[in-house]
């Protein structure tokens, strides 16, 4: 398992710190539980992008930028629902890690820092859930979910580039990478520890690698 944290389509140049083997070991076990997770993903993502195109309804290029994105959300909901349906696995409610309400406290009230905070959170997690996917399309033991993952790493890595995009043309590149930096050095403490409950494994539970 040594060998998957070497993988250089799962570096992703946001995160501060690598995904753990435990966390893909953990994943590989239970891919009933990370599908049924991931598709809650896809539409919380998608949920994200419709929230901040009505909290800055008068910002043209912000809604030209993530309507496209949220229709594109939606349609990898439907991707891994239809795989689920296929399996015969129920989409039903999960019990989610504190991972993104840990993220989403961390955003500041006051604008413009709200919004520099909000897309930074936003591409963070599309950032995390990239690399977690490269790792499933490399070593999966499933060649389905290595397929779906694969077929998606593409559309994740524009996600979160599209988000950095909307921060540096919004707020330059140096204010840009120093509240990254401190954002994702609170990413990582979020993943930081170990899974108690096998069942409690999810696309962003806790499994990183530190020193990375």
């Amino acid at each position: 398992m040594t060998a998957l944290l070497e993988n250089p389509t799962a570096r992703v140049k946001w995160l501060a710190a690598a995904s753990s083997a435990s966390w893909l070991e953990q994943a590989s076990a239970r891919p009933d539980l990370v599908l049924i997770d991931h598709a809650h993903c896809e539409r919380k993502a998608a949920g994200v992008a419709l929230q901040l195109m009505f909290r800055y309804p008068s910002d043209e290029a912000l809604g030209a930028a993530l309507s496209p994105l949220a229709r594109e959300e939606l349609e990898h909901f439907e991707l891994v629902l239809q795989l689920l349906q296929r399996r015969g696995i129920p989409l039903r409610p999960l019990p989610a890690p504190a991972y993104g309400a840990t993220l989403t406290a961390s955003v500041r009230k006051g604008e413009p820092e709200r919004m520099l905070d909000s897309f930074l959170v936003a591409g963070l997690i599309e950032a995390r859930s990239h690399e977690r996917m490269a790792l499933l399309a490399a070593h999966s033991p499933d060649p389905e979910l290595r397929a779906l993952y694969g077929e998606l790493l593409a559309s994740e890595a524009r996600h979160f580039g599209l988000y950095w995009c909307l921060c540096e043309e919004r707020f330059g590149r140096e204010a840009t990478v120093a509240r990254l930096q401190e954002l994702a050095a609170l990413e990582v403490q979020a993943l930081t520890g170990q899974l108690v409950q096998a069942d409690a494994v999810r696309m962003h539970s806790v499994g990183v690698q530190l020193g990375f």
